[in-house]
C-alpha cells in the first residue's frame, strides 16, 4: 500500500473534549468524531475512546494502518503506558493503552507527548521545511515549544523524534523560573503565568487579571486597560522565555519553533526573548562572552531573516590536493512561529510517526 493511500487514526485529548480525526498523506481528512471528555470512571473514559476510534473508521471507511495520537504524561510512550495522571486520577496505577486499543483495532498503536509531535509536525510539514526552502544551508534539528495551559516541548533530530530513555525528553517545564528559582519556569510561561505578571504589573488582584488575548489587545492599545503594565508583562514573559530557550538550544543546537494559544501573542514577547538569547555572561575577568555560541535570529522579523539567510559560505582548498570544500563559519538558528497550528501539527506529527514506524 502507497503512503499516499495510508491512513492514520489521531487523537486529541483535551480536557474539554476528545476530537479524534484522520490524517492521510499528512493531510488531515474533514470526518472528525467529537466526544465529551469527563467521564466518571476509568472504564467510561476508555470505552469513549474506543467509540471514537469505532465511529471515525467507519466515516473514513478505509482501513486505517495505525492509530497515533498524543495523550498526557507522566508516560512510557515507547510501550504505550500511560502513568498517573493529574487532570485524569482514575489512571493512578499505570494504564497500558495502546495495548488495549491494538487488541480491539488489531492495528499498531502508537502514543506520544503532544509536544513531541507538534514539533515532528513542522519539522516534516511546517516551519523547518520553510526555512530550509529558503536557507542555502541545510538544517535538520528543531526543538518545538508550546505556549498554552501550561509549557511543553519536543526535540527532532535528523527528522526523528528524541524521546530519551524514560520518554521524558524536552520536559521544558521542569526547568528553574529566573524569577524564582524555587518556582519553574511555566509558572510564568503559562496562561497562569502571564495573568499573574499582568496583575502584579498593574496592581491588582490575580483573580481579576484578563485572560491572555485580552492582555496582548491591552498591550497593542486596542482594549481598555493598563497598557504600560500589558507591554511589561510580556516583555518579562519574553526574557523568561529566552532564558529557557536559550538554555535547551545550548544542547540541541536547532531552529525553534513556538506555538500554542499564546504564541500569536509573539510580537510582544519573542524580539525580548530573542535579546535574552543572544545575551552575554560576564566572567570573572571583567570580560564578556556569547550567552550561546551560536547567533539566534527572529524570523519573523524581516530584517533579521534578511539576516539569517545571508549565507556567506567560504570555499576552502583542501590541503594536497585540488578539490575544495564549503565552510559556512557562522553558527546561527531560526526562531519563529508554528506554521501549521499547533493542532495540525500535532496530527500531522502523528502521521509522521506512524509511517516511520510502519517503514512507509
Amino acid at each position: 500500500m502507497s503512503r499516499e493511500k495510508t491512513t492514520i487514526l489521531t487523537l486529541d485529548a483535551g480536557g474539554t473534549n476528545l476530537v479524534f480525526s484522520a490524517v492521510q498523506n499528512r493531510q488531515i481528512l474533514k470526518q472528525k468524531v467529537h466526544l465529551p471528555a469527563p467521564s466518571e470512571n476509568l472504564e467510561d473514559f476508555l470505552k469513549k475512546v474506543i467509540s471514537g476510534f469505532s465511529e471515525l473508521q467507519q466515516q473514513v471507511k478505509m482501513k486505517a494502518r495505525a492509530i497515533s495520537f498524543c495523550f498526557p504524561g507522566p508516560a512510557d510512550y515507547e510501550n504505550g503506558i500511560i502513568g498517573d495522571l493529574e487532570n485524569l486520577p482514575f489512571f493512578m496505577g499505570g494504564i497500558p493503552l495502546a495495548k488495549m486499543l491494538e487488541e480491539v483495532f488489531k492495528i499498531p498503536v502508537f502514543i506520544n507527548n503532544d509536544g513531541d509531535l507538534f514539533a515532528l509536525g513542522e519539522a516534516m510539514e511546517g516551519y523547518l521545511r520553510e526555512v530550509n526552502r529558503e536557507s542555502k544551508k541545510e538544517y535538520n534539528n528543531l526543538l518545538g515549544v508550546t505556549l498554552g495551559t501550561g509549557f511543553g516541548g519536543g526535540i527532532v533530530v535528523n527528522g526523528k523524534l528524541f524521546g530519551g530513555d524514560n520518554s521524558a525528553a524536552a520536559e521544558v517545564n521542569r526547568m528553574s523560573n529566573p524569577i524564582n528559582r524555587e518556582q519553574s519556569v511555566e509558572e510564568v510561561l503559562s496562561i497562569r503565568g502571564i495573568r499573574r505578571l499582568y496583575a502584579e504589573t498593574s496592581g491588582i488582584p490575580v483573580e481579576k487579571a484578563p485572560i491572555p488575548f485580552d492582555i496582548f489587545l491591552v498591550a497593542l492599545g486596542e482594549k481598555e486597560g493598563n497598557k504600560a503594565a500589558a507591554v511589561e508583562a510580556w516583555k518579562i514573559f519574553g526574557r523568561v522565555l529566552g532564558d529557557a530557550l536559550a538554555n535547551v538550544v545550548s544542547l540541541t543546537d536547532s531552529c525553534v519553533v513556538v506555538g500554542g494559544g499564546m504564541s500569536g501573542a509573539y510580537s510582544l514577547f519573542l524580539p525580548t526573548a530573542l535579546e535574552q538569547m543572544n545575551s552575554t555572561f560576564l566572567k570573572n575577568d571583567g570580560s564578556r562572552m556569547p550567552r550561546m555560541e551560536l547567533t539566534a535570529y527572529n524570523w519573523e522579523n524581516s530584517v533579521e531573516k534578511a539576516a539569517f539567510l545571508k549565507d556567506e559560505p567560504r570555499i576552502l582548498a583542501v590541503p594536497f590536493s585540488d578539490k575544495t570544500q564549503v565552510y559556512y563559519p557562522q553558527k546561527k538558528i531560526a526562531v519563529g512561529i508554528s506554521r501549521l497550528g499547533t493542532s495540525e501539527a500535532v496530527a500531522v506529527g502523528a502521521y509522521a510517526f506512524a509511517v516511520s514506524k510502519l517503514g512507509l
